[in-house]
């Protein structure tokens, strides 16, 4: 028997949209994660989606029960609105080496690890590919795809940096959890929608998730 999960599907979808695989594994910043799905979601965009072990932890420890992995939907749903409805949502056990974005044949497009824990670095870093998150980064990385690292950890030990280092001489966009904050911020919310907002220009999305800076400080 596969083991992959059961394709989630919350609407009509008579022209999908781009295929985009988002990973969440065990580093602290769970909310980015779901605000960037939510923001894929909403554009009727396929999100095939992978977490690791720790990384379902850390959605229940961060979000709560109700963002747990097999009630994901409804919790974006719930917390982003309906129009992430408009797009398509498939979940993979990590386990899973022989699913759809193990291989170079699928058409996705790209993919974000977001958060991306230190571990799962060093194992795309030196290409372990020992579980589905590793191996459809190398996917990204050997067919010249885009693959976005959000890696979320400080202080960053010497091995740490030298395997981000490796990640973007192979082609991938190092892109720390380091939100910006000239948009005057007032809520987490806010902050996960200007980290939401990088990643999606980084995989080749407009957005409106931030205000572009203009040279002048909003009043």
């Amino acid at each position: 028997m596969s083991s992959e999960m059961p394709v989630i599907d919350p609407g009509n979808h008579p022209r999908p949209g781009p295929t985009i695989a988002i990973a969440i594994t065990g580093a602290s910043g769970a909310i980015y994660a779901t605000r960037t799905l939510a923001a894929l979601l909403a554009r009727g965009t396929h999100v095939e989606v992978v977490v690791s072990d720790y990384g379902r932890r850390l959605l229940r420890d961060e979000l709560g029960e109700g963002a747990s992995v097999d009630r994901l939907m409804s919790f974006l749903e719930e917390k982003y609105g309906a129009e992430v409805s408009a797009g398509r949502l498939t979940l993979h056990s990590n386990r899973d080496l022989g699913a759809t974005i193990a291989s170079g044949s699928h058409g996705c497009r790209g993919m974000a690890i977001v958060p991306c824990s230190m571990k799962t670095l060093a194992g795309v870093a030196h290409g372990l590919s020992r579980n589905l998150v590793e191996r459809a980064a190398d996917v990204m990385l050997k067919e010249r795809r885009a693959l976005v690292i959000v890696p979320r950890e400080t202080p960053m030990s010497l091995p740490q940096l030298r395997n981000m280092v490796l990640c973007a001489e192979a082609g991938a966009m190092i892109l720390p959890a380091m939100p910006a904050f000239y948009q005057m911020p007032r809520t987490l919310d806010d902050l996960a929608d200007f980290m939401a907002g990088k990643i999606l220009s980084a995989l080749g999305f407009d957005h409106e998730l931030y205000p572009p800076w203009t040279g002048q400080v909003p009043s």
